[in-house]
């Protein structure tokens, strides 16, 4: 019971996790944790990483009890407060936490600021500095930011299709810094078959396989009348009711008063 409680108190701000590491500090052994576990107390999560078998769980176990067996020692609160500066989720982790595009991360991707080596398959590191406003809080971890997420997919996987679905998904969840985003690909624009440093023609290449460059938001405009009405809809909406805005309304209804699609206009119009 001692050691139940002991382990409450560590669980408590780790979704319902605990390392053997921490347990061992609290004079917890690991036979301790192993009959907790067969007491049907503690559920084994990985090495070393073990779960309050009440806690809630969710799809994102997995890769925060990888992230806790990374410094087993530290608790995720301290490490949390100072994330810039340790193991971060990055690539194909990060894209899958993040919840954008449809890559199949198959081991837990992490970066450090020092070099770090696993002998575990499921855990990759790999060596980055970032600065601290390119990491972010997701899911209670700490995660690279979209935009430093596609620009280090870019470098790691090297195909722009696979990023670019990414990117279409990334635009989706908020407006993005795309300054920011040509700034990180500045220093991969070669490697991708652009002039050196040239971050603006790689970001302007992914957006237009992603679809949502402007060229092709207008191709998509006038390939789909619908849409195309909603657009001019929204725009005399915002228009008000002047005189102005009657006679606009006047010649577009004019111009397209034999398309089916004016319906969706007017409805539109009229709410």
């Amino acid at each position: 019971m001692d050691a139940l409680r002991m382990l409450a108190e560590l669980t408590s701000h780790q979704w319902g996790m605990v390392t053997s590491a921490q347990a061992s500090m609290h004079g917890i052994t690991r036979l301790g944790l192993s009959r907790l576990t067969e007491a049907g107390h503690l559920v084994r999560l990985a090495h070393g990483v073990y779960m309050d078998a009440g806690a809630p769980g969710d799809e994102f176990d997995d890769l925060r009890a990888a992230w806790l067996s990374t410094e087993p020692g530290r608790l995720a609160e301290e490490r949390i407060g100072d994330r810039a500066n340790g193991v971060v989720v990055g690539g194909e982790s990060a894209s899958r936490i993040h919840r954008i595009g449809d890559l199949q991360a198959h081991r837990h991707d992490f970066v450090s600021p020092v070099r770090r080596q696993s002998q575990r398959h499921e855990i990759r590191y790999r060596l980055r500095v970032l600065d601290p406003g390119d990491v972010t809080l997701v899911e209670g971890l700490p995660v690279m930011t979209l935009e430093r997420t596609i620009a280090d997919l870019v470098e790691d996987l090297g195909e722009l299709s696979l990023v670019a679905d990414v990117l279409r998904d990334a635009s989706r969840k908020r407006i993005l810094d795309l300054d920011r985003l040509r700034q990180l690909l500045a220093p991969l624009a070669e490697r991708s078959g652009f002039g050196k440093g040239d971050g603006g023609g790689l970001l302007d290449r992914l957006l237009e396989v992603a679809g949502i460059d402007v060229a092709s938001l207008a191709r998509r405009i006038a390939a789909d009348p619908a849409l195309g009405f909603r657009v001019a809809a929204d725009v005399i909406g915002r228009m008000g009711t002047s005189d102005e805005t009657q006679e606009v309304l006047k010649t577009i209804s004019e111009q397209l008063a034999s398309s089916n699609a004016m319906q969706e206009l007017s409805r539109s119009w009229a709410r």
